[in-house]
């Protein structure tokens, strides 16, 4: 492994900081114009020059069409920036601004640089961080680790506190994006209990806000409109971020425009007044909207305000004072100020690459997924395979068969959200597994697998166990959520909780249904001349009401009929079982002294478990041999093959 050293970097939406580690301590690597951050600005010149940072900043106003800012907002997107006829993707921009970044800190150390931990909101998702890392190699740098950036604050805070145990909010409002992550701190060991954010929420917002207030302003002294106008907005823009900052300290801003536009009667000057009220006041929704996510986040990790012990604030916005009353009104204590807001998301990146390089061994981060990951399964419903706030990096696996004789192929859909229908969430890959050897319904065996690396990356496979064939995938950026899709797809799911699990009971127990129809048949097929007819005749008589009530879609009738088919279904297995238990007192004899002797036990003829399931595991062989007390994901699933196509999508056989 290469001996130069890891940076690490904050790559912000506004502003961006690098830092490293020097001496066992982090420290921030001023810019080649001696500033501690750099604008995340990038410009393109008349001439045909490239200018970033703050050279690309001091000439928007005059270049506001050639001048790209807050890119960040569509990483991971297929949005593009056209520039003379030339386009440029966000991965492209964001490289710019990390190849300044680079340049910096090889300056300042006077070595190469070609490795670094980059940091990204807690609440991207794998799209956005695959096109970070993307930029992050046009830029010319290895990206070592992607990282969380409230994670990342958290470690800048309990460096010195390693023999210490907290409960820590991190609460990190930055320029583009909003998170919040909760994180407990043990003996070195920072873990990941829960996350939540808004990747549409940040300090261009209240930036914005501003600009809005100023041009209803001045249309109603002027009677003119500069919405449209790019270079008065770049100007309200500039004036708006001063405005923000300075009402942070004072009461009152002064607003000063002269010569903001012109008309017939000659120019046209905007002078006003913002006080910290009149901000508040048109910025109170966006202070508002941070709520959500808090209490989201201490819902998912079980904790109450009154558990967290530190708050600490991360980004520059935390700074505005409606926002920093509103933590104190909701948490009932004091934010921590120990650590620099705009300065810690890349000093505990520095510690991240610290870490990764092997010279601080004394620290353990454990980090989370912001939202499931699973596949869709029949009729549309969507399987959690990896729940949201697991700690990764993970692998989880459930067990999956087919629902149609000799089926040879099935097509997995990886989805991403919390909606419980697959139509719902957001799609990332679909790939297909062929090649498997045609068996009878729900004999084959399926491993659909999650993998999530420490970077929060997907990759998903799908294996036959009984061929050994195996089909992997990288989920790819283009198939992504794009930026506030996650957010939104939270927001549904609250919305439509009840209705979604309404739907999905109706849905799961149609599948049920059906499938314990087949179940029924083939086994009344198999073994019906072996048992009295009395007991065939009661199954099939309930295989046909469940079949009238499918046709009748009566939800309701049609779980008590599913239910009265399964005690037939086991009715019969009884008997079964019982007939060969005569003919094989050998076998039964040592199942009795089985460990699992007590346990329902499978019906077994010519030393094979028949396919009688369980209520909801139609397809399940009865082995107590296959529910293991860790093996909580292995549900039956089913894979339902359309006769028109060699494909198949993913069937639930497994309802609650």
């Amino acid at each position: 492994m290469s001996d130069d050293k890891i940076i690490g970097i904050d790559l912000g939406t506004t502003y961006s900081c690098v830092a490293v580690m020097e001496v066992g301590k982090p420290v921030i690597i001023e810019n080649s114009e001696g500033a501690r951050t750099t604008p995340s600005v990038v410009a393109f010149t008349k001439g045909g020059d490239r200018l970033v940072g703050q050279l690309a900043k001091r000439q928007a106003v005059t270049n506001p069409t050639r001048t790209v800012q807050s890119i960040k907002r569509e990483m991971g997107s297929n949005y593009r920036v056209q520039v003379d006829g030339v386009s440029h993707s966000p991965e492209q921009i964001s490289a710019m601004v990390l190849q300044k970044i680079k340049a910096d800190a090889e300056a300042y150390l006077g070595e190469k640089v070609t490795r670094a931990v980059i940091t990204v909101p807690a609440y991207f998702n794998d799209a956005q961080r695959q096109a970070t890392r993307d930029a992050g190699q046009i830029a010319g740098l290895e990206v070592m680790r992607i990282i969380n950036e409230p994670t990342a604050s958290a470690l800048a805070y309990g460096l010195n506190k390693l023999s210490e145990h907290a409960v820590v909010l991190v609460f990190d409002l930055g320029g583009g994006t909003f998170d919040v992550s909760i994180l407990e701190i043990t003996d070195g060991v920072f873990e990941v209990q829960a996350t939540s954010g808004n990747n549409r929420l940040g300090g261009d917002d209240f930036d914005q806000a501003i600009i809005d207030y100023l041009v209803d302003e001045f249309k109603r002294e002027t009677g003119l409109d500069i919405a449209g106008d790019l270079m008065a907005v770049q100007r309200l823009k500039e004036t708006a971020e001063k405005t923000k900052i300075e009402l942070s300290t004072a009461l009152v801003s002064e607003v000063h425009l002269p010569f903001l536009t012109a008309d017939q009667s000659g120019p046209k000057h905007l002078e006003t007044t913002i006080t910290r009220a009149k901000f508040n006041e048109i910025t109170a929704g966006l202070v508002e909207a941070t709520i959500g996510p808090l209490q989201q986040a201490l819902e998912d990790s079980g904790l109450s305000p009154q558990d967290i012990e530190h708050i600490i604030l991360v980004g520059g916005s935390t700074r505005i004072p409606a926002v920093q009353d509103m933590i104190r009104r909701f948490f009932q204590k004091e934010p921590s100020k120990s650590v620099n807001p705009d300065e810690a998301v890349a000093l505990g990146a520095a510690i991240q690459a610290s870490i990764l390089a092997g010279d601080l061994q004394d620290v353990l981060l454990l980090d989370v997924i912001p939202l499931s990951l699973g596949i869709e399964t029949a009729g549309g419903l969507f399987t959690r395979i990896i729940e949201r706030n697991t700690t990764i990096p993970t692998s989880r696996t459930m067990t999956f068969t087919t629902t149609e004789d000799a089926q040879t192929s099935v097509e997995v859909h990886a989805l991403q959200g919390e909606r419980e229908l697959a139509a719902d969430n957001k799609s990332l890959a679909k790939f297909h597994l062929t090649g498997i050897p045609g068996a009878p319904r729900g004999v084959p065996k399926i491993e659909v697998t999650f993998d999530i690396d420490a970077d929060g990356i997907v990759h998903c496979s799908a294996r036959d166990h009984g061929s050994g064939i195996k089909h992997s995938v990288t989920i790819q950026r283009t198939t992504g959520l794009s930026p506030g899709e996650v957010e939104h797809l939270q927001r549904e799911a609250e919305e439509f909780a009840d209705q979604d699990k309404l739907v999905r009971e109706r849905i799961s127990t149609r599948v049920q249904a059906e499938s314990m129809c087949a179940e029924a048949e083939r086994t009344v097929t198999k073994y019906g001349d072996r048992v009295d007819k009395v007991h065939v005749d009661k199954v099939m008589k309930a295989v046909e009401l469940v079949k009238e009530a499918l046709v009748q879609d009566n939800a309701a009738e049609l779980k008590q009929l599913v239910a009265g088919l399964d005690v037939s279904l086991l009715d019969l297995g009884r008997v079964i079982h019982s007939g060969n238990r005569q003919s094989q007192p050998r076998k039964e004899e040592r199942q009795a002294t089985a460990p699992n002797a007590g346990k329902k036990k499978p019906n077994y003829v010519e030393d094979r478990p028949i396919e009688l399931g369980e209520v909801g595991r139609p397809s399940q062989q009865v082995s107590s041999s296959l529910i293991d007390k860790d093996s909580l994901l292995d549900h039956d699933l089913a894979l339902d093959q359309d006769s028109r196509d060699s494909s198949a999508q993913i069937v639930n056989s497994d309802p609650e």
